[in-house]
């Protein structure tokens, strides 16, 4: 038998394995993102989710979703439509 058990397995040789067809979760569109002016105004990058484009009147925007707080003690989802100037990869 040869290194690694596959001497004299018959199946499939590798040069004919085929790589199984991409998944629809490899083409997610969102994006992890730093969000600047988060809706608080603590003034702090809030860590977010890019996940869709548009082109507004102003330059693009980007449609992010990200977490602020509301109160000291609480934490509320925020979603909205922000300048591409103050969001920057993760």
């Amino acid at each position: 038998m040869a290194a690694g058990g596959m001497g004299g397995r018959r199946g499939i040789p590798m040069s004919e394995r085929v790589r199984p067809a991409r998944s629809t979760y490899d083409d997610c569109p969102a994006r992890h993102c730093w969000v600047a002016d988060a809706l608080d105004g603590h003034g702090v990058k809030r860590p977010g989710l890019l996940v869709e484009w548009r082109q507004a009147a102003g330059g693009w925007e980007g449609r992010v979703v990200y977490v602020a707080a509301a109160r000291p003690d609480r934490w509320v989802l925020v979603e909205e439509w922000v300048a591409a100037t103050l969001l920057t990869p993760l």
